[in-house]
């Protein structure tokens, strides 16, 4: 499931993250990060779906 959401960060990074977290701060955080820049917007997804435990 991990690489399904790795695909879906560099694709569309906040949808990476919501289905890793949902809707929180790290979601918020991220879509005004992707409208920064979309690197930057990749890389803190991929490091959210990396370090953080999955939210049920």
């Amino acid at each position: 499931m991990d690489l399904i959401r790795i695909i879906a960060a560099i694709l569309l990074p906040p949808l990476g993250v919501f289905l890793q977290v949902g809707f929180g701060k790290h979601f918020w955080l991220n879509i005004l990060l992707t409208l920064l820049g979309y690197i930057p917007g990749i890389v803190h997804a991929v490091w959210i779906i990396a370090r953080e435990p999955q939210h049920a």
